[in-house]
């Protein structure tokens, strides 16, 4: 039996739909292997998902191997070591073509013999061995046109967009401001020396996690340089086992996907200044110290002398635990930069001209030893000396480099090397993806998918130009053979014109048109899939956002810049206006995104107030009094928003059970002038969702036009339940001020 089931899978997989088998197969054939039939189940299910639009016969002939291994299991019997003989031969041949004539030849003869062997489901497991012959001519055949019809070149990336983020719910994550997991790796100063502002204080401590964000601490009134200065030498402790210990938390929230702030060895608490890709930072892991002692082993230069340390292992556990909850774990790439105390940057520094990696960067002048001065001059990151530029071509990285994050690629979204993408991460988020040439990225969207065909690649493609307000259309990034998509900023300044500004509003028709000019500058499988977020690591909070309208989106908000922002905590009108963003943010095209503590109403203006630590139920935390230029401003009680975060709970879960709002089409059905009310339909198949958003300061009577066949279904609401009444052509309701409603209709 198990034989015969072995055959169909492997024969089926390599000859039925063969160019999808050197992609997909290349990471699962570890599910032959004696005693694994449960993962083998899992992956040909995921490998269904995958196929099922293009190989409807593959597909039939994978969903019945699936039933047969649910049998082997029930009779507890193993797949014969052969196979695992015959695997080591096909995985040889991945990542190589033939021609699809010749297998569309091997095909005509190869299915009727699968269907043969279906028929055949009730032999003993004995007698099954008598179509080992069999297996070995089918095998060796495929070997043969392989062989015959090998070419060199890797078989472009697919141009389709993971099916899993269609249904995402995203969740952003700075590591060092979630959650202090183990207080046993808190940083100590010397944790924090090469990153900005290069000073270690005589006294230096790990801050409170609950005091009040903008009083200095003890060893921060040693001078007067402030808070700002202060601020990015300031450490909270947050690590990997306090996203660990939350995962639950997140799960409960319905986040389906986590992305996570650059989480490599570095000195800064942004880590955007990384010191090596290969290590997970020690800080963020249960042993800094033997971490240490791990990398005076190593040669950065080399893979094949890289080990694992403590905190990539508790890394790779939380993979495994947000994997087990059904969380798809996606991290910041940053390789456009690195830091001062990057390896090969400091190897550079070291020997000058002498350096195996002088051409990994762009140096514009070498230290003169003859002299007292540092003539040593390079080029940075938008002219920061803290963050070295990695040399580029007009390809993109050079090739020191490229060959380097390839390394990185593989280490990480394949930990133990073994074809089986599970245990690694599911995608990246590609930083200041704009500043890279594309062609290194259409590159490396190959060696992505060619490791995970269903990796999610999301770039960081905002200002073009920051100073006139003006951002990029991202479309020469989302053909296909780039990125799935980006973060979605243009969508964000948009609902910020119309939700929350007063003297820059936008009318409800403009708000419309703009958002389908959007829809048009993208192909559909992008839009589908870009990361709809209000605030980020970035920008000032969504709730601040609402306390400052009319202020630009990412221009000037924060108080270095604009002394006159408002640093207060959201009263409760504006926090009608935040559950109403969230509402059209949750039912609108596009994968909703949620910035760490803004479902329990956080607040902050942009860098460093965006980045607090997290308000958590079992904490008690100060009110927030002090202004960091000595201004008179309310105490705020800074606390955790049970009811805020009931709102979140209750409009995802909407959005996760409804296939009209993860997959449907749009449909504009109202956006009159004047009446601030914006309508629209989400259908998919037999299901329709209307989603009517009421964003004025009254409660208002909406009729709203519907069309021939959503006209004789009957609606009910899915938010607020309110009563609804269809009566010739038109869709009635009443609507509080600054709310809104989902109604939802089946076919039968």
């Amino acid at each position: 039996m198990e034989g015969l089931v072995a055959m169909k899978i492997f024969v089926g997989f390599s000859l039925v739909s063969p160019r999808r088998f050197h992609r997909e197969f290349h990471y699962s054939f570890h599910i032959f292997l004696p005693s694994d039939a449960v993962k083998c189940g899992y992956n040909i299910q995921r490998l269904i998902q995958i196929s099922k639009a293009t190989d409807p016969e593959w597909v039939t002939l994978c969903a019945s191997s699936c039933s047969h291994l649910t049998e082997l299991r029930a009779r507890s019997l193993h797949f014969p070591p052969v196979f695992s003989n015959l695997i080591k031969m096909r995985i040889k041949l991945h990542q190589r073509k033939c021609s699809s004539a010749f297998i569309a030849l091997i095909t005509r003869f190869s299915v009727p013999m699968i269907s043969f062997c279906n028929s055949l489901q009730c032999l003993a497991h004995a007698r099954a061995r008598s179509f080992f012959p069999l297996v070995w001519f089918m095998v060796m055949t495929t070997v043969v046109a392989q062989q015959l019809y090998a070419q060199p070149e890797m078989a472009p990336p697919s141009a389709a967009v993971p099916s899993w983020v269609h249904d995402a719910i995203f969740y952003q994550i700075f590591p060092e401001r979630f959650r202090n997991g183990d207080s046993r790796n808190d940083p100590q100063v010397n944790d924090i020396r090469g990153a900005w502002p290069h000073e270690e204080p005589a006294e230096w401590n790990v801050s409170s996690w609950t005091g009040d964000w903008y009083k200095l601490q003890s060893w921060e009134l040693a001078d007067d340089k402030g808070f700002y200065y202060r601020a990015q030498q300031r450490r909270y402790g947050g690590d990997l086992r306090g996203i660990l210990d939350k995962l639950d938390y997140l799960s409960d929230l319905g986040i389906t996907a986590i992305y996570i702030n650059p989480v490599f060895e570095s000195p800064s608490l942004h880590k955007y200044d990384a010191a090596m890709y290969h290590h997970i930072d020690n800080n963020f892991g249960p042993d800094p110290e033997g971490d240490r002692s791990i990398w005076g082993k190593e040669n950065p230069a080399d893979p094949r002398t890289w080990q694992w340390t403590s905190a990539d292992r508790l890394f790779l556990e939380l993979i495994s635990e947000a994997h087990t909850r059904n969380i798809r774990v996606i991290i910041d790439g940053v390789f456009n930069h690195v830091g001062t105390t990057f390896w090969a940057f400091q190897d550079v520094r070291k020997n000058g001209r002498d350096s195996p990696y002088k051409d990994w960067f762009t140096i514009k002048s070498w230290d003169n030893l003859e002299t007292s001065e540092d003539e040593f001059e390079y080029v940075g990151w938008a002219g920061v000396k803290e963050l070295p530029e990695l040399r580029e071509d007009e390809n993109g990285l050079a090739d020191g480099p490229r060959k380097h994050v390839r390394e990185i690629v593989k280490r990480w979204m394949d930990p133990n090397a073994d074809g089986d993408p599970a245990d690694g991460i599911d995608g990246w988020r590609l930083d200041v993806a704009e500043m890279v040439a594309i062609p290194f990225w259409r590159e490396f969207r190959i060696w992505v998918r060619g490791i995970n065909p269903e990796a999610y690649l999301v770039g960081e493609v905002w200002w073009e130009d920051w100073k006139n307000g003006k951002m990029f259309n991202a479309a020469p990034w989302l053909q296909g053979d780039v990125f799935d998509a980006v973060m979605n900023y243009r969508w964000a300044e948009q609902a910020g014109h119309f939700f929350k500004d007063r003297k820059n509003k936008i009318t409800v028709s403009a708000f419309d048109r703009n958002l389908a000019t959007l829809r048009r500058d993208y192909r559909p499988e992008a839009t589908a899939v870009l990361m709809n977020l209000m605030g980020s690591h970035d920008t000032d909070r969504l709730a601040s956002q609402i306390v400052n309208p009319d202020t630009r989106y990412d221009g000037n908000v924060n108080l270095k810049d604009n002394p006159d922002y408002d640093v207060r905590k959201p009263n409760d009108e504006e926090l009608k206006i935040q559950r109403l963003i969230v509402l059209f943010q949750m039912t609108y095209l596009g994968s909703p995104t949620i910035y760490y503590g803004d479902e329990v109403g956080m607040w902050g203006a942009d860098d460093p107030d965006e980045r607090k630590p997290m308000l958590w139920d079992d904490m008690t935390y100060d009110n927030e009094t002090h202004h960091p230029f000595g201004r008179p401003r309310p105490s705020d009680r800074n606390m955790f928003n049970e009811d805020l975060l009931s709102y979140y709970k209750k409009v995802i879960r909407v959005r996760r059970g409804s296939a009209a709002l993860s997959l449907g089409d749009f449909t504009t059905l109202l956006a009159i002038e004047g009446s601030d009310v914006y309508a629209y339909l989400r259908s998919y198949g037999t299901e329709h969702v209307v989603v009517i958003l009421n964003n004025s300061s009254s409660a208002q009577t909406i009729s709203i036009p519907l069309g021939e066949k959503p006209n004789q279904l009957h609606w009910s609401g899915l938010l607020q339940g309110l009563t609804v009444s269809v009566e010739d052509g038109m869709l009635n309701m009443r609507l509080a001020e600054k709310s809104g409603e989902i109604l939802e209709a089946v076919e039968r």
